[in-house]
């Protein structure tokens, strides 16, 4: 059974999971699911059709699944769903999708920690393994890849796509593409190197990485564009994961890459 504190307001049509928690002032809508586990805490709010994991916390004053900040939806029904073991931290806003998009959700997957005062808009997709630091704003419609982290106060423009295992400075503003494995910063933003920390701490082998960052100086430092890189990785680097992951990304991005850093600043994240 779930723990329901008598000042909290549970609607009727609510799934709850057993030993979910509900703190006092929280408030459940209709038609929401929530999950084995998870903690709702005191003010925070669940708005209709969303469906919540097992083992999730909600923290106070954070609101899931408000309608979204787009003038093109016109009242329809459209949802929020996220993942098991997720945190969303205290004044996280996280909104429904929209029918215009095609979408019609917004997800966020697995172990993904949702800090202070971060809002995701409307059908946008974070993956799994990912923090979005306190202050993050992503913008619609915009796709954070598995294990990015994006750092604070950041602003992600709409339609962008963040890859897997990036990492974007804090503080900036993402207009175009973030690649997989990269590291980005500054302002204007700019790929400053493979995000090597974090690899390391994932487990990737030393050999793995220099093949990423050799890949990432042919699309970046060798003077090529980045059809003739893309062509020159294609023939002339081993087949791997990673290779085919940067391709893919590169030969798909809507917004285009973000363009290369100074070369004289490489030595310093190497």
């Amino acid at each position: 059974m779930a723990n329901i504190h008598p000042l909290a307001i549970v609607n009727p049509g609510a799934k709850l999971g057993e030993n979910v928690e509900v703190g006092p002032y929280a408030f459940i809508d209709d038609n929401v699911e929530i999950g084995d586990g998870t903690k709702i805490l005191p003010h925070a709010t669940v708005f209709s059709y969303v469906k919540i994991g097992r083992d999730c916390t909600v923290f106070p004053g954070a609101v899931v699944g408000a309608i979204p900040q787009d003038l093109k939806f016109d009242g329809e029904v459209t949802y929020v769903e996220i993942g098991d073991r997720v945190n969303i931290r205290e004044c996280a806003t996280i909104n429904r999708g929209t029918k215009a998009s095609g979408k019609g959700v917004t997800r966020i997957g697995s172990d993904t920690l949702i800090m202070s005062y971060v809002h995701v808009a409307h059908d946008c997709r974070v993956g799994s393994h990912c923090i979005l630091v306190s202050y993050v704003g992503i913008a619609g419609e915009t796709d954070v890849d598995d294990w990015a982290i994006i750092g604070g106060g950041t602003k992600v423009h709409q339609f962008s796509h963040i890859g897997t295992h990036a990492m974007v400075g804090g503080g900036t503003g993402v207009n175009k593409d973030v690649p997989p494995y990269s590291l980005c910063g500054r302002q204007p933003l700019v790929y400053a190197g493979v995000n090597l920390v974090g690899l390391r701490r994932r487990g990737f082998e030393s050999d793995v990485i220099r093949n990423i960052k050799d890949i990432y100086d042919m699309i970046y430092y060798q003077g090529y564009n980045f059809s003739d890189a893309v062509a020159r990785i294609e023939e002339g680097f081993p087949e791997s994961e990673e290779k085919r992951t940067i391709l893919d990304f590169v030969r798909n991005s809507k917004r285009g890459i973000v363009r290369g850093g100074d070369l004289r600043d490489k030595g310093a994240i190497e």
